[in-house]
Order: structure tokens, then sequence, then C-alpha cells
């Protein structure tokens, strides 16, 4: 489930810790579920990190970037259930990743647990960087997107606007949940093409999605029913309680109460939408 928001909670949470410091050496944790993607071999991702500084950590989309001083980069995808902790996991039957951190600090291992095993690990150089996350293969970010680059990436799409905004390509970040929540505070219908929609729908549709990422990122994340996003402490986040249509369906809409939210599927996902705010 994390998008966004939870990454980039990851990361400010991860960030004062291991920032900065030496990793002394890497494993990958007994795990008796289903293996995850750890990319190169961890023998080889060894040889190249083992003594080099955890330069920056930052974010690219929905990932967990840890820039290294030789140039490589650790590339973290969380995908459906995966997080990055400093201490505390859920528990240590799903740790999937550790790094071992010499220097000051409070925590000596940043870790990655996962439940299912989907999310992955990747140690890439500049050039592979470059490759596989730069600007041919994602969109701006969401954060940062203005709303002439809105009005110029909707135009490039007929497709309804809720799966536009799940294109990695079109615009970064951005996934189901946050999406119908961006949608229905826009009052944007989910089915309306994305070529279509007037100025002042993609002036709001700009305004709403810096306002509703701004805002799940100061509460730390959704975490839902399932309990699966954690922050780096193993707290829950608070966003959850601010959802107005996610996971609402036949709820009466919080926004207007004049019906009740409903449930679509799109693209094999579902979207939440309250009819009478977000008229087609």
């Amino acid at each position: 489930m994390p998008e966004l928001p939870e990454v980039e909670t990851m990361v400010r949470g991860i960030r004062p810790h291991i920032a900065g410091r030496e990793i002394t050496a890497t494993r990958r944790c007994r795990c008796s579920c289903k293996p995850m993607l750890i990319e190169p071999g961890v023998r080889s991702i060894s040889r190249r990190v083992v003594g080099s500084v955890i330069s920056k950590v930052h974010r690219i989309g929905k990932r967990v970037v840890l820039e290294l001083s030789t140039g490589d980069s650790f590339v973290i995808e969380p995908r459906m259930t995966g997080i990055t902790l400093l201490s505390d996991p859920p528990d240590r039957g799903h740790l999937r990743f550790e790094w071992q951190l010499a220097g000051a600090g409070q925590y000596s291992s940043l870790w990655f647990w996962d439940r299912r095993g989907l999310g992955t690990i990747r140690l890439l150089s500049k050039d592979e960087m470059l490759e596989k996350l730069g600007p041919s293969r994602l969109g701006p970010d969401a954060l940062a997107i203005n709303e002439a680059e809105w009005r110029q990436q909707c135009s490039r799409t007929s497709r309804a606007i809720k799966p536009a905004l799940l294109d990695q390509k079109l615009v970064a970040g951005i996934g189901n949940l946050y999406a119908s929540e961006i949608l229905h505070m826009a009052r944007i219908h989910p089915e309306c093409p994305a070529n279509q929609l007037k100025p002042r729908q993609i002036r709001r549709l700009a305004d709403t999605v810096r306002h509703v990422l701004t805002e799940a990122i100061r509460a730390e994340g959704s975490t839902l029913g399932d309990g699966t996003y954690r922050n780096a402490l193993n707290q829950d986040g608070g966003y959850q309680n601010q959802h107005r249509v996610y996971a609402r369906d036949d709820e009466r809409c919080p926004t207007c109460s004049k019906t009740h939210i409903v449930r679509i599927v799109q693209n094999q996902r579902s979207t939440f939408f309250c009819p009478a705010c977000q008229r087609k």
C-alpha cells in the first residue's frame, strides 16, 4: 500500500539516523516466506557497499533511495506491504534485509520488513539509476508538479483521470488510495477523460494533490485495517482518520451528506467517489 506520503514518511523517519554513517555489513535475513527480489546477489552487494557511507537519503516517486559515497544507490521499492524500520519490527519472521551501520547513532541497523515479499531492493550504478528512474521512465513528482505541468500531462491521454493518476510515467508517487481522496476533494468524477478536464478542474487538481499529500505526510501516512503500514519506529500513521471516500462505500458522504459513497472498478482497481460531489 505505501504511496508517496508513506514513502516520504519512511525517508524522514530514517534519514536523521542513517545519513552520514558507514555500512559495515549487509545481509539477507532468514525468512521462510516467499523470497523477495534483491539485485544483484547478496555477496555482490556486500563487496560493493561495505565500507561506503550513506551520503543521502531521499525519495523518487514511491521508492526510498540511499545514495552511497561510491556513487551507487540502494533503491528500495516497498510496493504493497514493505516498510523500512529502525527498531521493533511487527515480527521478526518477515524481516528481509539488514544494513549494519557504524558511527554514533541510536540505532545500529536499518531493516526492510515485508509480509508478502512483494517489495524489491536493488543496488544501482549512476547510469542504471538514470536508465531505470530517469525522466524517460517516471513523470514529474506529484509534490513538485505545477498547474501548467498538470495541464500538459493530462493533455497527453484520453484515459479516465483516475487510472491516469496511477500511471507513474504521467506523474510519480500517487497510488490508488490517494487518487480517490484527491479526486473527491477536487470534485472531479473519476471517469472523466484526463484530456477533457477544464482549466478550473486542472487548477483544483493541482492544488488538491499538493494539499492531500502534504496533509498525509504531516499525519505520517495511512495505516489501514490490516495494519501493514508502519513508520520507522513501528507506529501507526494517522491520515486514515481523515479519509473521506476510500473504502467507505455505502456510507453517507461526509462532504455533502446528500448521498452514499459508491465503489466502482477501473483497470482492476477499486475507485471510491460521491456521485453528488463528483458529477460526471
